[in-house]
């Protein structure tokens, strides 16, 4: 019988000094479906069942992740252990911590060493480490490199930039027949990924967070009001209406087929717009999304998946062990290389294989480390009710159902209720 941690070439002394796991255990882990997720999960999980004898049972979740924080919750509530691992979103920590196994017990600081801090710290609730760090995410700037050769543009460094490039190949592609052409898509549904669409908004504007790290809520302000008007004027122009009830996936959907000359999404979105048989194979460019004016600034919201250990499980030290393979050296290259999801280790943004699959991370290595976190720490247990909040306030305005300064006013009324006081 081999211990698995010797397997892996960036293995912790800890690991490598774990006791001999038990063989034939079946292990649950709940993966994403966004894109090739749920198919990279899968191959990972498998080939660490084949190395230590056990089994895995692949559990796809909603696409939605505030969907399947409902389900988590559900789950973990009411103590049921039908999940192992979990793959958990960066914001989701402080809220599902006192359901999961602290790996501080099984992972020392030479394990944890190698990764981003930022994640580290962002998964560490109140001195327990409650989850591992899988990918990393950051808002980015897609776009076809090949129609802006063709019209004579270069790459926006603003919002404003953006909106003329795009009015311009909108107009063009359409007058020579794609009536289906659009200018810009993102997710604008109203659900956690517009939180993330917004807050990039309005700190390229320096509008602040929603809520700083003090607690002060600041939402209320006329570089945010300015921001969110801008993204609404979007709507109708050059983004379809359709727009308001995007996904990532929808997004990615209507920029891979080639109907749109700019997107914002994650990396991930980058294997697949140059997979083999993407229409736009080949034509795509990206970069760090626009900057609000020439006195704003680039921002990417931090984004991600974690993966943690139920305390409900039956089986924790086989899980865990599960969770030091997918998180460890190989597979976050292997993931890299093949997938384009971001690695959390440092070290493998000099690694040349991966840099040739991706040249973008390399270039934009900076917008991962430096992205902007969501107010999650701050607000605790209740950062899912503030950015719904948020969120729907946002949705409002760019609905047509009020402007920025009515909505984010009443935004800043509901969340001083929220908090109790007006800082939380």
């Amino acid at each position: 019988m081999r211990l698995f941690g010797a397997l892996l070439p960036a293995a912790s002394a800890l690991a490598l000094a774990s006791p001999v796991l038990a063989q034939g255990v079946s292990i649950a882990i709940s993966c994403g479906a966004v894109g090739a997720e749920l198919q990279f999960c899968s191959e990972g999980a498998e080939a660490w069942a084949r190395e230590t004898g056990n089994t895995v049972e692949i559990v796809s979740t909603p696409n939605s992740s505030t969907e399947r924080l409902a389900l988590y919750q559900q789950n973990l509530g009411a103590g049921v252990g039908n999940i192992d691992v979990l793959q958990v979103d960066v914001v989701w920590p402080g809220l599902l911590g006192d359901h999961l196994v602290d790996l501080k017990e099984y992972f020392d600081e030479q394990a944890t060493a190698g990764h981003f801090q930022q994640l580290i710290a962002n998964n560490t609730v109140d001195g327990r480490l409650v989850a591992m760090p899988w990918f990393i995410d950051a808002g980015l700037l897609y776009y076809r490199a090949d129609l802006l050769q063709k019209y004579g543009l270069e790459p926006p460094l603003t919002w404003a930039d953006m909106v003329e490039a795009a009015r311009t190949i909108q107009e063009g592609e359409r007058a020579e027949g794609n009536d289906r052409f659009w200018g810009y898509v993102w997710q604008g549904r109203a659900y956690e990924g517009l939180t993330c669409n917004a807050l990039e908004w309005i700190s390229s504007f320096n509008g602040g967070t929603i809520v700083g790290e003090d607690g002060k809520i600041t939402i209320n302000n006329p570089r945010a009001i300015e921001a969110v008007d801008l993204a609404a004027s979007w709507v109708g122009d050059i983004s379809p209406d359709g727009v308001l009830n995007y996904d990532e996936e929808a997004a990615r959907g209507v920029f891979q087929s080639g109907n749109a000359a700019f997107m914002r999404n994650w990396p991930y979105a980058w294997a697949l717009s140059n997979s083999p048989d993407s229409p736009v194979n080949g034509k795509v460019g990206v970069l760090s999304l626009p900057k609000g004016g020439e006195d704003g600034k680039s921002t990417g919201v931090l984004g991600g998946w974690q993966l943690a250990v139920s305390k409900y499980s039956d089986n924790v030290e086989v899980a865990v062990d599960l969770v030091r393979y997918l998180t460890g050296f190989a597979e976050q290259k292997r993931r890299a290389i093949e997938g384009s999801f971001n690695p959390t280790l440092s070290a493998l943004y000099d690694d040349p294989e991966i840099l040739a699959a991706n040249p973008f991370m390399g270039e934009l290595k900076e917008t991962f480390v430096n992205a902007i976190a969501r107010p999650s720490g701050v607000t605790g247990g209740k950062y899912n009710e503030a950015s719904s909040a948020f969120w729907n306030a946002v949705h409002a305005t760019l609905s047509g159902n009020g402007d920025a300064a009515s909505n984010l006013a009443a935004l800043e009324r509901d969340l001083i209720r929220l908090s109790r006081g007006g800082r939380w």
